[in-house]
């Protein structure tokens, strides 16, 4: 598509810019004035181009599952990445597939090939550019990173409208700066993704706790062991109380199933009430997709959802959440809301921009909020994020930018801490006019 034919008011329908208004979060409702639809990369450094000759921010847009705005484009142009959601070549250890594309027609691609991506997230409908770009953190993520961790290069279109083939060996820079950048210096168009073979089945232990405290120490006990395959926790809406559940996988084949006295040695759950189940692998990672139908079907799914996730530290992860614990109400998260809690080790993360607490383990902390859709409530629940983030950076914890807080560039700069002056050069380098990604408040003087 060339730039002198660029069909600007054909992308300017009302429907269009309703749907790029808002996102998975209907928190925050930020008009473009335009939504393309680019079916290569080309069209997408066109686009770019076509936006900076008339100084207009750049936000693309995968599954729009941002909670907080960040893929929106107030008054500019959104790229719609669906077109670019193809699955190609599937090889011995990798698969290449556009920007656009979800992690299920990954998985689905790669299966029939007894492969698997080594890191995938609880929910298979995002996007592989919107992931990356965060970081993606799934239960595999203890073993081997995030998905940002897992890519072997990348095709990306800058904020200069240039595209630039990067790795770890070319254009390393770029590389690096776009996984879990946040989308602030280049738009993903396509990834080569790390594939390890996958298993046939999975036993997946549910175990339950009396309390948080136990629950966090056996996650550390199966942390250090290297039992497990899959490793997470949640505390669940109980009524009147709370239940602190870790689920933990083990991969195995159908002829040679795990000895689960071994796998569960030395834990302390109510082992009375674990339940164990074998899982085709697939199976393990649709889970999710119940749970959308039913709220789609409860009318609940496109509700508000103030979400917020964080890493913390290990040495103050159980105080911590003990007075998360005590602020939190059960209709603040809803039915079918938890508190997510499970370790990672943040030396084996390799992507520089992920910030990440200082120790050998460290927690995922995210509150994933299914509320009322009360705009009173829904308005004291971000400002509850607002507080407890500061709670969570007081004792060394960092956010995971894919979270319903209102960050200032002060915030950012803390944020980012060291790592403040690459962000601002790699800014200048692969975005100089701050058109992409303006959303997330990192350059509040984007156009």
């Amino acid at each position: 598509m060339s730039e002198e034919a660029w069909p600007y008011a054909a992308d300017s329908d009302p429907a269009s810019l309703d749907a790029a208004s808002a996102d998975f979060g209907h928190l925050i409702r930020r008009r473009p004035a335009a939504v393309c639809r680019p079916g290569s990369a080309q069209d997408v450094a066109a686009a770019v181009r076509w936006a900076a000759g008339r100084r207009m921010p750049v936000a693309a847009r995968g599954q729009g599952h941002s909670v907080y705005g960040r893929a929106q484009a107030g008054g500019g142009l959104v790229i719609d990445m669906s077109e670019l959601g193809a699955v190609h070549a599937v090889e011995a250890d990798r698969v290449t597939a556009g920007g656009g594309a979800t992690w299920r027609s990954v998985l689905d691609a790669a299966l029939p090939h007894g492969l698997t991506p080594p890191v995938l997230t609880d929910y298979l409908d995002l996007s592989v550019g919107g992931s990356v770009s965060a970081g993606g953190v799934g239960g595999m993520t203890f073993r081997h990173g995030f998905q940002s961790c897992n890519v072997v290069e990348l095709e990306v279109v800058t904020g200069e409208g240039e595209i630039v083939t990067c790795s770890a060996s070319t254009h390393a820079g770029l590389f690096d700066a776009v996984r879990a950048g946040l989308s602030q210096y280049g738009i993903i168009t396509r990834a080569v993704l790390r594939l390890v073979r996958a298993p046939e089945l999975v036993r997946l232990h549910t175990l339950f706790y009396p309390d948080h405290r136990a629950m966090t120490a056996d996650q550390r006990r199966l942390l250090s062991t290297g039992r497990v395959d899959y490793l997470e926790g949640a505390i669940r809406p109980h009524p009147p109380g709370w239940q602190h559940v870790i689920e933990a996988g083990v991969w195995h084949a159908a002829d040679s199933p795990p000895d689960d006295d071994e796998t569960l040695a030395g834990l302390s759950d109510l082992r009375a009430r674990a339940e164990s189940v074998d899982l085709p692998y697939p199976e393990l990672f649709r889970r999710l997709s119940k749970l959308e139908s039913s709220l789609r079907a409860a009318g609940t799914w496109h509700d508000p959802h103030p979400w917020l996730h964080s890493f913390i530290p290990d040495a103050s992860a159980d105080d911590l959440v003990a007075e998360l614990l005590t602020d939190l109400r059960q209709e603040d998260l809803g039915e079918f809301g938890r508190l997510l809690l499970y370790p990672i080790h943040p030396g084996r993360a390799r992507t520089p921009l992920m910030r990440l607490p200082e120790g050998e383990v460290a927690f995922l902390c995210g509150f994933v909020r299914f509320p009322a859709d009360d705009p009173s409530l829904t308005d004291r629940l971000v400002k509850a994020n607002r507080t407890a983030y500061d709670r969570i950076r007081a004792v060394g914890g960092h956010l995971y930018p894919v979270s319903a807080v209102a960050l200032t560039q002060a915030d950012w700069k803390d944020h980012y801490g060291p790592w403040w002056p690459a962000v601002e050069n790699a800014k200048a380098r692969f975005d100089p006019r701050h058109l992409l990604t303006p959303g997330q408040g990192m350059f509040p003087d984007s156009p």
